[in-house]
């Protein structure tokens, strides 16, 4: 009889297949992503395809660092990693351990790779950026001598505040020649002391921006003692360059005005300064001069003789007033003394027994008020003017004279 085998002998057989096969252990696949997910556990699931057929791929969370971009629809890519069976399902997938570019990887790499091993040298360390001057004499420029990065400096710059000097290194900025140029013009423009120079070019792809990823510019930038502004590309490219300056513009335009001060805006403050110190010198002098002209008057009026006159007046009118307020007060402790001793002698205790009066307390010693607090046979003491009397209860009362 032939065999039969269950659905996990069978997915178990296969995986194990697929175990074996030395290639699907560590292979690279080229495609474009699609049904990409990014679950919320870290996980990322998606589609490899071509124009032939699609594969199932997954990108666990401990691997994400092998990932130096977001996954997009539609991007090639090349995804390495291993192909194995997910036997619940009985499918196969590839597991992913790193993605890169098609086409661009190996640049994407070294930017990664020179990005994180200048960050462990502190070169992006926010300590080590230096202020740009709010207010500059000369500017530096590092960049192509044509083009509309230029311009757009000279004209932003020019129109903030046409007293400030431009000085321009024309390097190059693209090709093989491109990096050590670039750090020429800023070696360059150091020596010419300037006070801040702007370094960057206008936009393009990675290999055209590559120049400013390069470690020697970075190198540069990092040990020129002169504040540096990196302006490389449009807002969303980000170069080596932008991490180590010690401020980074999205674009050359927007560098100048970072760089350049409006003069406009200078100037309307002093004179709002200028129009403000004025105004309260003004009030100082017109505030000092009716104090001195009261002063003055103040000094004809108040002589000694008159002073002393006045003093020797208010004292006598002083000592009138404290025996008054003596007297009054003497005259009111005086009556409130008598009328606490009447009161004294209303609530004496003495007093009320000589004018026949009593009170009645239990063995206890308190006072009895009630006559349900007693009963018959209980003892009691009766409090009179000149003693006490102990007594028995026979019977007691209520207020109606019933026998309680």
């Amino acid at each position: 009889m032939q065999n039969v085998y269950t659905v996990g002998q069978v997915n178990s057989y296969i995986k194990n297949m697929f175990v074996q096969d030395f290639l699907l252990q560590d292979l690279s696949v080229k495609g474009e992503v699609s049904n990409c997910k990014y679950h919320s556990s870290g996980h990322i699931y998606f589609t490899l395809k071509d124009g032939k057929g699609t594969i199932s791929c997954v990108m666990f969370a401990g691997n994400r660092s092998g990932l130096s971009f977001r996954l997009t629809e539609g991007v090639q890519v090349i995804v390495r990693g291993c192909i194995d069976v997910y036997e619940r399902d009985g499918k196969y997938q590839m597991y992913a351990k790193g993605v890169t570019r098609d086409g661009m990887g190996a640049l994407y790499e070294r930017f990664e790779q020179l990005k994180l091993k200048l960050a462990e040298q502190g070169m992006f360390a926010p300590e080590y950026k230096r202020q740009i001057p709010g207010f500059i004499k000369t500017l530096g420029v590092v960049t192509a001598p044509t083009g509309a990065a230029v311009r757009d400096i000279i004209n932003i710059a020019s129109r903030r505040n046409p007293y400030v000097q431009i000085i321009l290194y024309p390097a190059i900025v693209q090709g093989d020649a491109a990096a050590e140029s670039i750090v020429k013009g800023i070696h360059a423009l150091e020596k010419e002391r300037v006070d801040v120079i702007i370094a960057g070019r206008g936009g393009g792809s990675i290999e055209d921006l590559w120049a400013f990823n390069e470690e020697s510019v970075a190198q540069a930038i990092f040990d020129c003692s002169v504040p540096i502004i990196s302006a490389v590309g449009h807002e969303t490219d980000t170069t080596i360059a932008d991490y180590v300056a010690d401020l980074r513009a999205p674009t050359p335009s927007a560098a100048a005005e970072l760089a350049v001060c409006d003069i406009s805006l200078v100037l309307g403050q002093m004179e709002g300064i200028k129009a403000s110190l004025n105004r309260q010198i003004a009030g100082r002098i017109k505030l000092a001069r009716a104090n001195s002209t009261a002063l003055g008057a103040r000094l004809k009026v108040n002589s000694p003789t008159g002073r002393i006159r006045e003093r020797r007046t208010y004292s006598m009118n002083l000592e009138e007033r404290i025996n008054a307020a003596m007297k009054n007060k003497i005259v009111e402790k005086r009556h409130r003394l008598a009328i606490y001793i009447e009161r004294l002698k209303g609530n004496s205790p003495l007093d009320k027994l000589n004018q026949g009066y009593s009170y009645v307390s239990d063995s206890r010693g308190k006072t009895v008020t009630d006559v349900n607090r007693v009963s018959a046979g209980d003892s009691l003491m009766v409090y009179v003017k000149n003693g006490k009397i102990k007594t028995e209860v026979k019977e007691t009362f209520c207020k109606d004279y019933g026998t309680t």
